[in-house]
């Protein structure tokens, strides 16, 4: 007798859980949505999150971007954030030397779990036996302390004490890290090398393709608008047939948009005095259609009615696209759709610097808080990130960086250097196939 083999493949599936604080950690969770079970779960404002979860899991929040926007306000406001970042600051990372000693910051943490936080997760969690993966280390402590194995992802290039729990050596925590420095600092904190893997950052799979031909593709037509005088297409056109395209031409036009620069403002709402600048200097430059400008506002209502009233006032109304969405999943498929055709990405180094490895050029807006530091060091050690000038005069200086072929040069430097297939990689990982 023939006994018939099922044809369907096995379906994938673990817990996701996020958090609600800015947009970094459900930005990380995104792009994981086909193998989320039920839904991803937000771990401070999900359905199944008991009332007492809720108030504390609030609280943090709203002081959070509080004191994001303190930061603006003289003295005073950097003085309170300067406190506040104490708080989270990163011990330096030379020399090499054990740190696993637990702070007060992990000891508070832990009697707050031990009182209930993430209690419900947990349980909710425990109705199918299925991987558990989160992308904010207090979910991640809630699963070590109740001795359920978790997957955490690692959302910045280094990282507070905190991410870890008291006895590191006894954690079920395995560390899907971004980049071999939050590698060697899990190792510094004293994380087993066996519950560390170095993944990197999960990115959206409609920007890569499951053989990078969609990166590939936008790469391609980046590089064009980015390189005018063809500098950097005549250096490395053999590294571009090799990398990119085999059939690639310099005398071919590789063109399918105009030239287009988008800006971002992070969740707390900081630094949109920046974006009104940009506006304003570029307005001549968008006018005669040498550049098309991108405000990203994320799922703020708030800043939406902002930029919306200085495009009008300015006659721009057609020519500038506020990029917004009531809720933040519609928010990052929107945003994501449009990095395919985004040539310069102008960012605060959050998360959002590793998007970079879409080959994607990164001007770094000034870092709020000690993580991201860290972060506009690592796109400067890639050569993929250029800390901004006055953005009063971008117009300037912006396309002044365009006559060399620098932006085309740092844009592959993203591509080449900075990891890109980390969602995928996570996918293998979690259900045992090697990366």
């Amino acid at each position: 007798m023939q006994v018939k083999r099922s044809s369907q493949k096995k379906e994938h599936k673990a817990w996701i859980i996020s958090v609600d604080m800015g947009y970094g950690h459900q930005r990380a969770a995104y792009p994981l949505k086909d193998i989320a079970y039920e839904r991803i779960i937000t771990a401070n404002n999900d359905k199944i999150i008991s009332l007492k979860d809720h108030r504390l899991w609030e609280q943090s929040r709203e002081f959070y971007e509080f004191i994001s926007r303190l930061k603006q306000i003289p003295i005073l406001g950097k003085l309170s954030f300067d406190i506040y970042d104490q708080f989270q600051k990163i011990s330096p990372f030379f020399p090499f030397r054990d740190l696993s000693k637990p702070n007060f910051s992990v000891l508070r943490l832990k009697a707050l779990i031990k009182r209930g936080l993430c209690q419900s997760i947990v349980d909710y969690t425990s109705k199918k036996d299925i991987p558990v993966i989160t992308t904010h280390f207090i979910p991640a402590m809630a699963f070590n302390y109740n001795k359920r194995p978790v997957y955490c992802v690692v959302t910045d290039t280094d990282i507070n004490r905190i991410w870890v729990p008291d006895k590191p050596d006894e954690t079920t925590i395995s560390y899907l890290a971004p980049c071999r420095h939050v590698v060697e600092r899990l190792k510094q904190y004293g994380i087993p090398e066996d519950k560390i893997i170095k993944t990197g950052f999960p990115l959206p799979k409609e920007n890569i393709g499951k053989n990078q031909e969609i990166i590939k593709k936008d790469l391609l037509y980046r590089l064009y608008n980015l390189d005018p005088n063809k500098i950097f297409f005549r250096k490395f056109q053999a590294t571009i047939k090799e990398k990119i395209n085999r059939n690639f031409s310099i005398n071919k036009k590789y063109f399918n948009h105009i030239l287009t620069l988008t800006y971002t403002i992070g969740g707390a709402g900081a630094q949109k005095g920046i974006g009104e600048k940009i506006i304003l200097s570029l307005k001549e430059k968008i006018l005669e259609n040498k550049i098309r400008l991108n405000i990203s506002v994320g799922t703020k209502i708030d800043l939406k009615i902002y930029f919306e009233k200085i495009v009008s006032d300015l006659g721009l109304k057609d020519k500038v696209k506020i990029i917004f969405a009531f809720d933040k999943r519609t928010y990052f498929e929107t945003l994501n759709k449009e990095l395919r055709a985004t040539d310069i990405l102008w960012t605060k180094p959050s998360e959002m610097s590793f998007y970079t490895a879409l080959g994607i050029p990164i001007i770094i807006a000034p870092p709020i808080g000690a993580h991201e530091h860290y972060n506009k060091e690592w796109l400067e050690h890639k050569g993929s990130g250029f800390i901004q000038k006055e953005p009063e005069y971008c117009s300037h200086w912006l396309f002044y960086w365009l006559e060399d072929g620098r932006l085309a040069d740092s844009a592959f430097q993203g591509f080449v250097d900075a990891p890109v297939m980390g969602t995928y990689n996570i996918e293998k990982i979690v259900f045992n196939r090697q990366i």
